[in-house]
């Protein structure tokens, strides 16, 4: 089995995506939900309009890596242009709760306890 290399596309071609730039900003990883806040309008480049149309619903950032075959660097750059735009929200998951900060298991046994005997 053939292995295809991850980015097929032209360097020239995401050179000119990104409008030279090669570096994005830390705003996005890749599991952060990404929603559309307005739609695409005419003149605006084509790769803004088609994360526009992908985000109508949260959509994680890898996804929409995937859905327009552009490598993450690239998506995280368009996004970027989007969000200083104000055109998406960006939203990063909530991190797992400490184990402190959990409820005591008594009082869980106790709420089971009570519910048991309604």
């Amino acid at each position: 089995m053939t292995r295809k290399p991850v980015d097929t596309g032209d360097p020239d071609r995401l050179y000119t995506v990104t409008g030279g730039r090669s570096r994005a900003d830390d705003s996005f990883d890749l599991v952060t939900l990404v929603v559309s806040e307005c739609e695409p309008t005419s003149g605006m480049q084509s790769e803004h309009a088609r994360i526009l149309d992908l985000c109508r619903h949260p959509t994680a950032v890898v996804e929409v890596s995937a859905e327009l075959g552009l490598p993450i660097t690239v998506v995280r750059i368009l996004l970027g242009d989007l969000l200083a735009m104000g055109r998406i929200t960006a939203r990063h998951p909530r991190a797992a709760q400490s184990v402190a900060s959990l409820p005591d298991s008594a009082l869980l046994k106790e709420v089971l306890h009570g519910l048991r005997n309604l």
